[in-house]
Formats: C-alpha cells, sequence, structure tokens
C-alpha cells in the first residue's frame, strides 16, 4: 500500500469509527459489532503510525497513554464559580427583585437550563485544538484531566472556524440507564456501588488509567462559551446557538423568558417530566441572559448576581415493609432487599428497594412491619432512607443475617475488609444461575442466543449444572425447551462450538474470578499464556504484573485453590475450551527470560504493542522496578520508574535503542 491509499484508506476508518462512535453513544442504535469496531480502530492506528498520518481529531486519539500517578494542578483564567441555591418560588421572586433593583428600568431576560447532575468541567481549545480539560476544583483551581476528558465521545477533538483561544464549561454526566447497569458491573466485581450519577462521573474522570476511563458510559453537555476577555457573544442564548454550531452537544432544555413568572411555569413543566428524563437533573439555573447586564449585576465573592440555582426536592414516597428477603449475587454477595407495599414514586411503582447491607440495616434500625421513608438515589435506584415510626409500640425484632445461604444453605462468610456477607459453595443454584449468564455474555465467551430464560430452562431440566455443562448439550437436548426449534437449537450448538476458539483473555473474564474485569483478563492472558500457568502462580508473581494488587492476586490464587473451581476448569479443558498463546507467535527467543518495565509515552509505539513486540521474542513485562528487572524501556514523563533504575543501574532504553536491538536480531 503506497501512502495515497493508505489516506484513502484512513479516511474511510475515521468516518466509518466516527459514525459508529455517534450511533454508540448518542443515538443507542450500534450498528457494528465491539470486535468490528476494534479491529478498525486497530487498522487505523496502524495506518497512521506507518504512514505518518496521525490527526488530532482521529479517533485513536481518544484512548491511550499510560496510567498517571497523580493530576497536575491548572489555574482558571476566569473563576468558575458555584450558584447560590433555591428551593422555592418565594426565594426566586427574592432572586428576581434584587436583579430588578440593581437594574432599575433597563429590559433584560431570563435564560433557564436544566441543572444537569454530574461533573463541571472547562474545555479550553487553542487554535481549534482540544489543549485543556479541568476539572472546576475550588473554583479558582482545578485538576488537568485532559487524557481522561478526550476519552468522552462527545467532546470534540477539534473546532473548525474556531478564535485562537476558545474556552468552554460544560457538565460531564451518566445517563441513568448506563449509571444502573455500571452499579450491577461494579457488584458483581465486589465493588462498592457508586451512590448516584454524579459520585460516578466524578470519579471515573479521576480515574489513573484514560483506557478505563473511555470504557465509563460518560456523556457531556456545554452551557457556556468564553473567548478571549475582550470578546463576547452578546447573550447566553447566542453563546448557547454558537456553541451549537462549533460542534459541541447542547441541551435542547433551554427556555428564554420575559419574567420571575414565566420562568416558574418552565420549572413547573420540567419538574413534571423530571422521572421520564434520560438524564438526572437536580433543579433549575436560572440566568440574566444579557451579557452587558451580568456585568453590571456582577459577583459577590462565591457567586455570581446574575444567576441562581432553583433545587427540586428529592422525591419521597412512605409504605410498609412488608418483608425483608435476600439475594444472592453471581459471586455469592448477599444483598438484603426491602420487601414493600407498592407505592408510586417518581413516576413509578415501587415495590422493592435495596437495603445494602447488614450493618445499614441495624444503623437505620429498620424492622420488617415499620413505615419507610424511601426516595430514588439519584433519581434511579429505590432505597429505604429511614424509619417514621421508630418509636412505636410492639416492633419486629431487630433484623439479624442468617448464618447460611438462603439458597444453598451453606455457611455464610463475612471477609475481613468488607461488609456484606457472602455464600462461597460455587454450586449455590442463583450464582449457577448468574455465572453461566456472565461466562456466556457477550463481552466473555459470546454465546449468541444464550440468554437468562434459555440458561433457566437447562438448569431446570437438569441438562447442565454449570458453565462446563454447556459443551455436553446436544442439539435433541434443546428441541424440548419452549420456544426451541430446530433451526434455533442448532444455532446455539453452533453458537457453543464457536466459543471454544474464544481468545484466552475472554476465557480467563468469562470462569469468573473475582476482582478479574477484563482489563485484568488481558494483562494475566499477556503474562502466563495459559490456563494451566496462570493456575500453578502465586501471590508474589501475580503482583508483578501490570495492572495486579495484591487483592487481586490474592482472588487469583484463592480461586485456583478451590477443588471445585479447578474440576470446571479441567471440564472446560476436555472439551476443548484450552486456549494459550501459540508457539508459532513467538519469532525469536532473543529475550528469552528477560524482564522488561515499561514507562514514559513512547514516540510511535503503544504499551500493547511494546508488550506484544517483547512478549514474540520471548520477555516478560511487570509494572515494578526491581532488581530482577533487566531493562526498562522509557519514553517521555518516565517519572519514579526511570529514577529507580538509575540508581539500581538497570539498563534504560529509548524505544529507538530497543527497536535497533529487535531489528539487529532480526538481520
Amino acid at each position: 500500500m503506497d501512502k495515497k491509499q493508505a489516506e484513502n484508506r484512513v479516511s474511510e476508518l475515521r468516518d466509518l469509527l466516527k459514525k459508529a462512535n455517534k450511533a454508540y453513544y448518542e443515538e443507542a442504535q450500534p450498528f457494528i459489532s465491539d470486535k468490528e469496531f476494534d479491529q478498525a480502530l486497530s487498522e487505523l492506528h496502524d495506518l497512521e503510525q506507518t504512514f505518518d498520518l496521525v490527526e488530532p481529531d482521529s479517533p485513536t486519539q481518544r484512548v491511550g497513554g499510560e496510567p498517571s500517578s497523580d493530576f497536575q494542578n491548572v489555574s482558571h483564567p476566569t473563576p468558575l464559580l458555584s450558584l447560590d441555591n433555591t428551593y422555592n418560588a418565594d426565594e426566586l421572586k427574592d432572586f428576581d427583585r434584587r436583579v430588578r433593583d440593581r437594574l432599575g428600568d433597563s429590559p433584560f431576560s431570563y435564560a433557564v437550563e436544566m441543572k444537569f447532575d454530574g461533573a463541571s468541567i472547562r474545555l479550553r481549545y487553542e487554535n481549534g485544538d482540544l489543549a485543556l480539560g479541568a476539572t472546576r476544583g475550588d473554583g479558582e483551581k482545578g485538576d488537568d484531566i485532559t487524557r481522561n476528558i478526550k476519552t468522552v465521545s462527545v467532546v470534540p477533538l477539534t473546532v473548525k472556524n474556531a478564535p485562537d483561544v476558545l474556552e468552554i464549561r460544560g457538565e460531564a454526566y451518566m445517563e441513568k440507564e448506563a449509571f444502573v447497569r455500571l452499579n450491577e458491573y461494579r457488584e458483581e466485581q465486589g465493588l462498592t456501588p457508586f451512590a448516584n450519577p454524579r459520585n460516578s462521573t466524578a470519579g471515573s474522570l479521576k480515574m489513573q488509567d484514560p483506557r478505563e476511563v473511555a470504557r465509563r458510559p460518560i456523556k457531556f453537555y456545554a452551557f457556556d462559551l468564553l473567548f478571549e476577555p475582550d470578546e463576547s457573544s452578546g447573550s447566553q442564548e447566542s453563546k448557547m446557538n454558537l456553541l451549537r454550531d462549533l460542534g459541541f452537544p447542547v441541551s435542547d432544555y433551554f427556555k428564554i423568558c420575559s419574567d420571575i413568572d414565566e420562568v416558574l411555569d418552565v420549572i413547573n413543566d420540567w419538574e413534571k417530566i423530571r422521572s421520564e428524563l434520560p438524564f438526572e437533573i437536580d433543579g433549575v439555573v436560572v440566568k440574566v441572559n444579557e451579557d452587558k447586564f451580568r456585568e453590571e449585576l456582577g459577583t459577590t465573592s462565591k457567586f455570581p448576581r446574575w444567576a441562581i440555582s432553583y433545587k427540586f426536592e428529592a422525591e419521597q414516597a412512605s409504605t410498609v415493609l412488608e418483608s425483608i428477603t435476600l439475594q444472592v449475587g453471581r459471586l455469592g454477595k448477599i444483598t438484603p432487599v426491602a420487601e414493600l407495599r407498592p407505592v408510586l414514586l417518581a413516576g413509578t411503582t415501587v415495590k422493592r428497594a435495596s437495603l445494602h447491607n447488614e450493618d445499614e440495616i441495624l444503623r437505620k434500625d429498620i424492622r420488617v412491619g415499620d413505615t419507610v421513608v424511601i426516595e430514588k438515589a439519584g433519581e434511579i435506584i429505590p432505597q429505604v432512607v429511614s424509619v417514621v415510626n421508630a418509636e412505636r409500640e410492639n416492633r419486629s425484632a431487630k433484623f439479624k443475617m442468617p448464618s447460611h445461604c438462603p439458597s444453598c444453605k451453606e455457611k455464610l462468610i463475612k471477609l475481613e475488609d468488607e461488609v456484606a456477607w457472602r455464600c462461597i459453595n460455587p454450586e449455590c443454584p442463583p450464582q449457577v444461575l448468574e455465572r453461566i449468564k456472565h461466562f456466556a455474555s457477550r463481552d466473555a465467551m459470546d454465546i449468541d442466543g444464550l440468554g437468562e430464560a434459555v440458561v433457566e430452562q437447562l438448569l431446570n431440566e437438569n441438562l447442565i449444572s454449570n458453565y462446563a455443562d454447556l459443551y455436553k448439550l446436544k442439539k435433541d437436548d434443546l428441541i424440548p425447551l419452549e420456544r426451541m426449534a430446530e433451526k434455533s437449537a442448532q444455532n446455539l450448538i453452533d453458537a457453543i462450538k464457536a466459543s471454544k476458539q474464544q481468545s484466552l483473555d475472554r476465557v480467563i473474564y468469562a470462569i469468573g474470578i473475582r476482582f478479574v474485569g477484563k482489563t485484568v483478563a488481558k494483562d494475566l492472558s499477556a503474562n502466563f499464556g495459559s490456563i494451566q500457568i496462570l493456575k500453578e502462580a502465586t501471590a508474589e508473581t501475580l503482583v508483578d504484573v501490570d495492572s495486579i494488587g495484591p487483592k487481586i492476586a490474592e482472588s487469583v490464587v484463592e480461586f485456583f485453590n478451590n477443588e471445585k473451581n479447578i474440576a470446571l476448569i479441567e471440564a472446560l479443558q476436555n472439551a476443548g475450551v484450552d486456549p494459550k498463546i501459540a508457539e508459532d507467535q513467538q519469532t525469536s527467543d532473543l529475550l528469552n527470560g528477560k524482564k522488561f518495565v515499561l514507562t514514559g509515552s513512547l514516540p510511535t509505539l503503544s504499551r500493547s504493542e511494546a508488550t506484544e513486540i517483547i512478549e514474540m521474542h520471548g520477555g516478560k513485562t511487570a509494572s515494578s522496578v526491581s532488581k530482577n528487572t533487566d531493562y526498562v524501556l522509557a519514553g517521555e514523563s518516565a517519572g519514579s520508574k526511570l529514577d529507580k533504575a538509575n540508581k539500581l543501574n538497570i539498563p534504560v532504553l529509548s524505544e529507538k535503542d530497543f527497536i535497533h536491538m529487535i531489528s539487529e536480531n532480526k538481520g
């Protein structure tokens, strides 16, 4: 392929990936699979590097780079003030009176916007390119999160027809459904769920690894625009129009009102539909529309005098707690659930609410038969807030967690660093169901057609008792099942058979080791090469792997020390599921026994590419420098690992040195 052909192909791939991102993130109608997307992205990256075609707005620039150990402080050129809050119509009318007292007879209008419950972000563009993304911080200084902001698909990396310097303010947020899915995943991994979308968004943007941020479903709306200090766009309305013209996502919920009564009408209308919105709002922002009057009104030390926030009350309802049941998660976590007398809350009928854990129930002194106040955490997840009649006589006994699993009757345990009780029996029926569903899921073995209803039927008919049994199924076993015709039965058998060819990292993720998500599974795959080798790994060996800390290492060792898990792994291997890194992928033994540590940003190679080259020549990578390290491959901003290498007199290679070392061998 010559450069002209490469340019044409790069243009095709960029268009495809941008359309795919829009379809996935904005329209919720993906038209290509994750695998096809990843393949196209990989091809684009290779062509850009080979033919020097990298552009700042390319989809390849959305994700990449090493995890950061900290975030640098940046000063905001104009203080990012917070807003004063008001909670009722009278307080809002007081705000209006103060504005009118200062402006006299000057005619003005109000701009009214929904107040998204997310994280406030400042973006800076220089010569049209995104140069900085920063948190609001204390209003004077924030954190530089540019690399993480670049992973948010709706944030433009370049802006056409922009002034030399362009400053944008906006809100990063998560939609309700995406937040629920994220929390479900965290609970499956044994992690504490986020309290609300705001916390999850803010926490995601401060993660150290931008590759992980890219996996979080973060969106963004722009709500303010600043040129150089001498320039102005005249009004909030014209700013919003200009933001939209420049390509920034802008909320459709924006109104210009002539007086405060009209503002209150808009607030009432929006409060009625808030539960139907796909995102969470906690109020409405009211601003004087015209910039010239904002300058006249000025600011206090904390708040602008030309804007105010009208906060909605959290929607609550009272009902009777009829019983407390226990849910068993995929990894054995026992979650108490409040079974409620049905009550209408935020537009939906609520019958159940999470009680989180035993400690939370005892802290709030929640008992069966109590009248309780419930609200939707972040307008999404029903939870019990308090007890209405805690002082009444003849209350039922305090809640006590049973000593045995409600499903399999095995004894429950509580780990030292957790508040949750767990059932550790891998044959516990609810866990079996959830583990098989996870095993077959798209990110794991990707067995099309094996949804929850089919898994339940297979278990109920005693056709399977674990995920390894899937590979024993025959078409004739499936045809008698409800809604299972001959063709669909054959398709499922074919999908199960095809899953035997899945990559090692997918298999590691599928078998359900606690704390081992997709990223950790990839690192384990790259460093150990087969399930058999991973099975023999010690905690000391595991923590040498990038992304593996003591907690994950302990979990992996514990998994493979369980005889029932070993039996499942052996059953998979006997069925033909035993992926490993093929021997013919090793190009040479040049680096056999050599351990590398990668640090900093290399000029052309990504971390994964450098790791792949090292492994192809028989070497290994580790996350930390020690006396056992043979080489440190260092790029820009190498940091403390480079300092430690120099102290230990460990050879340090540049990318050029490294490539020369490899190419010499080829020669």
